[in-house]
């Protein structure tokens, strides 16, 4: 689904009108919270985030077990499989799954450690304890209840912040602010920009830790792009951060065309952008996530093959606090 833009604003009318379905909606979230979890025999180490859309909890979920296999651990990333038709619990295997098997962010997460989908996401953690894993690493999973977490961090960009403030439909929380901030053990403040400061500052107030991080582009693929020009095009959940990281790294992008939140591609979009492409003299640039879910569709195999990606990876201002705050939580 395409976020809607008044989420990003002040509240207004349209919050206003939706705010009694918004009650019933984040009444229902805040009791389901409350339910009691199922612990398992290893720590279980939550990445997620207050609202629907993109904040860079894929990344920085990878950017955390590579820690954590640094420190001795063996993580297995655990993932709902969102977009995917496999209810698993399934290993994925990156040679013989796709987007349509497994989803596009657990294809990501299984090039760097072994990674379990799993709708069911204790049967998904044991399913990783069987396999080897000494840590579980849930990317997204903030607001399942079922799975007891020993740590939950909230990834937040710092340009959006939680937006307006309000629960879906209204707003884009998942659930009442305030009930997801007592689930929590961190903060991960993802950018330099200042419009999640009343979320820092409720944090803060709780005696929360607040890390800081940035994303980073591969410097190769910049080097590589820097004589081009692109028409950049993305189906994540903010589109626009894409876009801002393609034109910081010093890449011009005189097109950018921004799709729903994992934009299941036609033929027909795919040869669009490849006319638009050759026509313009542009070079086709996507994320890492939208060429994941590409990948093994013959009608997008001409865009998947013209399509280059700008790699990021999520850097920490501090990498020894946020390695102090995952191994305390996993001894």
């Amino acid at each position: 689904m395409r976020e809607p833009s008044f989420w990003w604003r002040e509240p207004g009318l349209t919050a206003a009108l939706l705010s009694p379905v918004a009650a019933a909606y984040g009444a229902i979230a805040a009791k389901r919270l409350r339910q009691q979890g199922t612990r398992v025999s290893v720590p279980v180490i939550c990445v997620g985030n207050f609202t629907i859309g993109g904040t860079g909890k894929t990344p920085a979920a990878i950017a955390m077990a590579h820690i954590l296999a640094g420190a001795g651990e063996r993580p297995f990333f655990l993932s709902r499989g969102y977009g995917g038709r496999q209810a698993g619990p399934l290993s994925v295997d990156v040679a013989a799954h796709n987007a349509t098997d497994v989803g596009d962010e657990a294809l990501l997460l299984a090039r760097s450690a072994p990674t379990i989908v799993s709708r069911d996401r204790v049967a998904g953690a044991r399913a990783a304890i069987a396999a080897g894993a000494s840590v579980v690493v849930m990317d997204d999973g903030l607001q399942n209840p079922l799975l007891t977490k020993d740590l939950t961090i909230a990834v937040v960009d710092s340009r959006r912040g939680n937006g307006n403030g309000r629960v879906f439909p209204a707003g884009p929380l998942r659930a009442p602010f305030a009930a997801q901030l007592s689930r929590i053990d961190a903060l991960l403040i993802v950018g330099n920009s200042t419009g999640a400061s009343a979320v820092i500052s409720a944090a803060e107030a709780r005696k929360l830790r607040v890390l800081q991080a940035r994303l980073v582009p591969e410097a190769d693929a910049v080097e590589a792009l820097k004589t081009r020009k692109v028409l950049a095009f993305a189906g994540i959940g903010d589109p626009e951060k894409f876009f801002a990281t393609v034109k910081d790294a010093g890449i011009a992008a005189p097109v950018c065309k921004a799709f729903a939140d994992h934009h299941p591609f036609t033929g027909e979009e795919a040869a669009a952008l490849v006319m638009q492409a050759e026509h313009e003299g542009l070079s086709l640039l996507t994320t890492e996530k939208d060429h994941a879910r590409m990948s093994g569709n013959p009608l997008l195999a001409a865009l998947c093959a013209r399509a280059r990606t700008l790699p990021v990876a999520m850097a920490f201002d501090d990498e020894n606090k946020v390695k102090e705050l995952l191994l305390s939580r996993d001894r």
